[in-house]
């Protein structure tokens, strides 16, 4: 998964193995992946991204176990 630029949250502490990263992948696609599971990689597109930033931040996932 190095062709990607990955990128973590500036609220992640220094190298925590606990953060959300993101990257930026070919004609704009968004990816995802856990950074315990590197391997792990979800595409997804942009407004589905926007939706689910807007319901972290809205708290709308408090709680939800995964």
């Amino acid at each position: 998964m190095s062709r990607w630029e990955w990128r973590k949250s500036s609220f992640s502490a220094g190298d925590a193995a606990n953060c959300v990263e993101l990257a930026n992948g070919p004609v704009g696609a968004p990816h995802l992946r856990e950074s315990t599971d590197p391997a792990t990689v979800i595409t997804t597109t942009r407004p589905a991204l926007r939706a689910l930033l807007a319901s972290v931040k809205a708290g709308h996932l408090d709680g939800v176990q995964g």
